[in-house]
């Protein structure tokens, strides 16, 4: 006797099982994926920018200087000075200070060589009657195996010295063409960013067209704001970390001051550096328990730029929560080093200030907002057409007279 095969009665032979799977589960599922994808694409952002890296980074520093020089810029032209000279007069300027203050630290530290020299000879002194008459008690010729094994061991690694000091050789022939390279692209930022920005706008669907113009001043407001922030805190940690060292008597007091405020433009790396240098020629003229002094000094100030300083006037100026800084901070280290701890804050802040815009409901045309100043998703306290009215962008000058005209939207740059 066959029997025939039962049907399932809740579950026909060609029928979707989706309904049959809970929905908390279907959502999750869709979820996922979406988040796989977009993971996905975050990677390979991060890659391509890591391959390009030797464009990108000049590219994201030329956008910060010009983002700091841009402001002086913007008030030369606005006394009549043609843009392209306005930019050549700020650009020597700026090169002329930081070239003063290198050669500034340079020079000092020169000059204290001798006296530098004097005091290490007499710190090696006392280190060897330490040695001999202390409770180490060794002998001389023990010490003079030292360093006979010292001189064994260079000797040893010559090769391995000599490949560093070439692979520095090429490290500073890198910096030096990014530099060149970074120098090229402000003089263009400075020169016609509007055009440039106009043109990159152009590739924008027209209806969104005006939002995403305004969205991107904003950005860059953002971005001058962080880093008018970044030299606060680079000035605070000048000063604290000077009042200290002559407080211990430490000599070359100012020029150390002047090296940390250059290194504080780079986020932790660049304090850590030069108060490294600190803590060594503490050591050398003030002792051990000076240099431990010293130490304590340039931790405590690293500690209040880390965090009070840089969570509260950089989250203050970009408008992000000091832990948002913190953390872009951190992460940014992780994944690219010393430029991904540079880029990281400034990107967010861009970030930040152009999708609060984005989201804003009504937006004023793109020539009311000045590009120096406004970040918020709000339009500027003047009337447009009325004689305060700004049109502040970065490759124009601002408006004196009710009579101005807001740049055409369609001239090519």
């Amino acid at each position: 006797m066959t029997h025939a095969r039962r049907e399932d009665p809740f579950l026909p032979e060609h029928e979707d099982v989706t309904g049959l799977i809970p929905r908390g589960l279907r959502i999750s599922a869709a979820l996922a994926w979406r988040l796989i994808v977009v993971a996905a694409a975050l990677y390979a952002v991060v890659w391509l920018i890591g391959y390009l890296s030797v464009v990108v980074i000049p590219l994201s520093i030329a956008l910060l200087v010009s983002a700091l020089l841009a402001p002086a810029v913007q008030k030369l032209v606005a006394v009549r000075f043609p843009r392209g000279l306005a930019t050549a007069i700020v650009l020597i300027a700026g090169l002329a200070v930081l070239g003063g203050l290198l050669t500034f630290v340079v020079t000092q530290f020169s000059s204290g060589l001798p006296q530098l020299q004097q005091q290490v000879n007499a710190s090696l002194d006392q280190i060897k009657n330490w040695l001999l008459n202390g409770p180490p008690h060794l002998r001389q010729e023990q010490i003079q195996d030292f360093i006979n094994q010292a001189i064994g061991f260079i000797q040893n690694n010559q090769a391995s010295i000599t490949t560093t000091a070439l692979t520095t050789a090429s490290t500073v022939g890198e910096i030096l063409t990014g530099f060149l390279l970074t120098l090229f692209i402000t003089i263009f930022f400075l020169s016609g960013g509007d055009g440039i920005w106009s043109f990159l706008v152009r590739g924008v669907p027209k209806r969104v067209r005006n939002r995403v113009d305004v969205a991107g001043r904003r950005g860059f407001a953002s971005l001058v704001s962080y880093v008018r922030a970044t030299a606060a805190v680079a000035v605070v940690d000048a000063v604290g970390i000077g009042i200290g060292l002559w407080i211990m008597g430490v000599p070359l007091v100012i020029p150390l001051a002047t090296l940390v405020f250059i290194g504080a433009f780079i986020p932790i790396i660049g304090a850590v550096i030069t108060g490294g240098v600190a803590v060594l020629i503490a050591l050398v003229t003030n002792g051990f328990i000076g240099a431990v002094i010293v130490l304590a000094i340039v931790i405590g100030v690293m500690q209040l730029e880390s965090h009070i300083l840089q969570p509260l006037l950089l989250g203050r100026a970009v408008k992000l929560h000091p832990l948002a800084v913190v953390l872009a901070i951190t992460a940014g280290l992780v994944a690219g080093g010393i430029a991904g701890a540079l880029l990281a804050v400034p990107l967010l802040a861009v970030l930040n200030a152009g999708v609060r815009s984005l989201l804003h409901e009504t937006d004023p045309d793109p020539a009311e907002v000045n590009v120096l100043k406004d970040q918020a998703a709000q339009p500027n306290d003047a009337e447009p057409g009325s004689p305060k009215a700004e049109i502040a962008t970065v490759g124009e000058a601002e408006a004196d007279s009710s009579t101005a005209e807001p740049p055409k939207r369609d001239k090519k740059p």
